[in-house]
């Protein structure tokens, strides 16, 4: 079989495209016979001055690539599963999770300057992101950090960083993409989902979508899909979707797993960092969607459900 792959252009989407091909080609029995790698460019990589959660959020990278599916311009798109929407467009479905690399954030300094901690920055220091889910995360531990906006591929995002663009000090990136492309040096410091930061759902983990009526290219794509990986995904998915959060809420959540028990923690929180809730609970793996529906409730019930409707008061203009 001979499949078209379609993805972003960006250096780390090709390298993760690339990795998917390899992957492919070496399923056992030639089953795969060549692969060829189909550039899509999404409106996320043309819009880079504008915060993502004032464009659209997630669908800002998959929507053309999901065109080219549906068209059957391309067999298959692979994602980063962070970059995923809860919600798929009718007739695609993801058809494998691939094996995770680090889901951590990456707390990144200037080059050559000293890996000062988080709580070591000096008050009113800039730290440069332009997720929500960072930024309302960063003042919740730190409300005196002034947080700026950051966009552009990873190796714009360094330069602006090491260019003291704004005046950052640091930012944050996910420890996946820099591992990915080679740059686990400029890492200061992964960010401890404990303490520090919990990464953005799926984070690390790549994820390939296809047509739903493709048999063929669904069994085959399925062959690569990690066990561990597609259940602390599906609890994190699971929680994203019952938030019914996306780019524009500050909301997240991020599963370990202990042999057949997984352990799950959440966050809701407004972008200026309070108010926020935070909570965790464990189960049976086999239970992920479940334990997602479950802790999203509880964070709902706990102040939750107020601090998603002021957001939609804000969005509007009525509060």
């Amino acid at each position: 079989m001979k499949l078209i792959i379609g993805t972003r252009g960006s250096a780390l989407a090709l390298a993760q495209s690339e990795h998917i091909r390899d992957r492919l080609l070496a399923l056992p029995g030639g089953a795969v016979e060549a692969v060829e790698l189909k550039v899509i460019h999404t409106r996320g990589d043309r819009v880079l001055d504008v915060a993502l959660s004032k464009v659209g959020g997630k669908g800002l990278f998959t929507k053309e690539l999901e065109e080219a599916l549906l068209s059957r311009e391309v067999d298959l798109a692979v994602h980063s599963l962070k970059d995923m929407p809860s919600e798929l467009p009718p007739g695609l479905v993801l058809a494998a999770t691939t094996a995770r690399e680090d889901p951590r954030d990456a707390w990144v300094r200037p080059e050559g300057a000293a890996p000062l901690e988080l709580d070591a920055l000096a008050r009113g220091a800039v730290v440069g992101t332009s997720s929500l889910r960072r930024q309302a995360q960063l003042l919740a531990r730190r409300p005196d950090l002034r947080v700026v906006p950051l966009r552009g591929n990873v190796g714009t995002r360094l330069r602006k960083l090491d260019e003291g663009q704004d005046g950052m000090e640091a930012i944050v990136l996910a420890a996946a993409g820099l591992r990915r492309l080679g740059l686990a040096g400029r890492i200061s410091r992964p960010l401890d989902p404990t303490r520090d930061m919990l990464p953005a759902v799926g984070q690390g983990a790549l994820t390939i979508e296809v047509r739903e009526d493709d048999a063929a290219v669904r069994e085959l794509v399925g062959r690569l899909t990690d066990r561990d990986a597609l259940d602390a995904t599906t609890a994190e998915r699971a929680f994203l979707r019952a938030v019914e959060g996306g780019c524009q809420v500050p909301a997240c959540a991020h599963a370990t797993l202990d042999g057949e028990r997984l352990q799950l923690a959440g966050f809701i929180g407004a972008p200026s960092g309070d108010p926020f809730v935070r909570d965790a609970l464990s189960g049976a793996r086999a239970q992920a969607a479940e334990l997602g529906r479950a802790l999203a409730t509880r964070l709902l019930d706990a102040g939750g459900r107020e601090i998603m409707a002021a957001l939609r008061a804000a969005e509007r203009g009525d509060g």
